[in-house]
């Protein structure tokens, strides 16, 4: 949720930032007019109640019949204080409602523009040149299916399309991959969770995600509750209603949660083996910081990422995300894509977010005000989220297919070797 004062000083910043999106500038102007709507109504409330108290004094040293005319006359005020009261109420309401509908203000330096609007900051490693090989790459799907690793065919007999086993050697990657992740997490102050894979729609929607109109999410209508497509979204809720003491840094958490996306907007892509598919695996980084240390914490995640990707030996890009592709809580947002072969294209595998205080906002998780001499301040004030991928079940698709021999076996990189006991190579069945 964005800050309305900060809006109210800043209105063209605002705007600027929903023409980058290419999202609606006139909410800035509705939210502007609701702000006004609910001062002036409390303004109104304010003033009525200090008349009824007066009037209160006025009635109690009355007699007789003025005391009877004037009861009379509290009993209008009453009413009409009551009436005010529902005004600010809903003008209250109003302005929290269309505050909900603006996304998060964008920062400084982020592309404008949509999805295709990226600009490439790095790229690292050299894509595999498979003539110099001496054979024809296999995609992930078939390379799995040789190794007895991945099987679609039954996974749609038990759960429908875009469902999938992994098993034998797959099951044992995908683990490793995770306790690698895990293990990297730990080394650099994460505290490792494991978290809900169903939540509270205020947890939902307080992490920024539209549960009424959002087709991306799988809802439990009887329950009302909602399956996460990222373990973010119950880490952010952990701290809700909260007073975190950020004193001596940073709060860390490392998320492992299977994760769930319907897959709506997607008909016809990707439809073949586990790149997009509806259940997945993933450790996701997720921390809260004071709003001075997010930019630098943001840097930290990209470069946790980058070392994973280093460990299992994959090239790879770094892209600043374009502003209408950020979603609703990112300020801004790195992504990390690998090099896929039989795609001929890099592919998503990770990405990075600093949500700035837009998602603590909404889910009121605040910390003390810092003071002089580090210590506490006056009041408390909204602290920064940031959020980060470092290993999912889609980086198994990049591992089959770049370290792949002509056989179908593969390569194991030696960062993931320990976690699978020593295996230097995926054998073909």
């Amino acid at each position: 949720m964005i800050d309305v004062k900060e809006l109210a000083e800043n209105p063209e910043l605002f705007r600027a930032s929903q023409r980058d999106r290419g999202a609606d500038e006139s909410l800035i102007d509705q939210i502007l007019a609701a702000d006004a709507a609910r001062r002036e109504s409390i303004a109104s409330f304010e003033a009525l109640r200090a008349e009824q108290k007066a009037f209160g004094k006025k009635v109690a040293q009355a007699k007789g019949e003025e005391k009877q005319a004037l009861l009379a006359e509290v009993q209008e005020l009453a009413a009409q204080v009551k009436a005010a009261d529902a005004a600010s109420s809903a003008a209250q309401a109003e302005l929290e409602r269309l505050q909900r509908l603006i996304p998060n203000l964008i920062q400084e330096g982020t592309p404008a523009g949509g999805e295709e609007d990226f600009v490439v900051v790095k790229t690292v490693g050299t894509p595999r040149d498979f003539s110099t090989a001496g054979f024809e790459p296999r995609d992930h799907l078939e390379i799995g299916e040789l190794l007895g690793a991945i099987d679609m065919e039954r996974g749609a007999k038990v759960s429908g399309s875009r469902f999938y086993f992994l098993k034998g050697v797959g099951a044992r990657l995908e683990i490793a991959l995770m306790n690698m992740a895990l293990d990297q997490a730990v080394a650099n102050g994460f505290i490792p969770v494991i978290t809900p894979t169903l939540v509270r729609p205020e947890t939902m929607q307080g992490t920024g995600f539209d549960v009424a109109h959002d087709d991306e999410i799988y809802r439990l209508e009887r329950d009302n509750l909602y399956l996460v497509g990222t373990s973010e979204v119950a880490l952010a809720g952990y701290h809700a209603d909260e007073i975190l003491d950020l004193s001596g840094g940073p709060t860390r958490y490392a998320g492992w949660s299977s994760c769930y996306r319907r897959e709506a907007g997607s008909a016809g892509k990707d439809t073949r083996g586990i790149i997009r598919v509806h259940q997945f695996n993933k450790l996701e980084m997720f921390i809260y910081c004071s709003v001075e240390d997010a930019a630098a914490e943001h840097q930290r995640l990209l470069a946790w990422e980058e070392e994973m990707l280093a460990k299992v030996e994959l090239p790879y890009r770094v892209i600043d995300t374009a502003a209408g592709d950020l979603g609703m809580s990112a300020a801004r947002k790195f992504d990390c894509e690998a090099w896929v072969p039989t795609q001929g294209a890099y592919r998503e595998l990770t990405s990075t977010s600093n949500c700035t205080t837009f998602q603590a906002r909404r889910l009121n998780i605040r910390e003390r005000v810092p003071g002089e001499d580090g210590k506490p301040g006056k009041g408390t004030r909204a602290v920064a989220t940031l959020n980060g991928t470092l290993a999912t079940t889609r980086w198994i698709v990049a591992i089959l297919e770049h370290h792949q021999n002509a056989d179908g076996s593969v390569n194991v990189p030696a960062a993931l070797r320990p976690y699978l006991g020593g295996l230097e190579v995926l054998p073909v069945l």
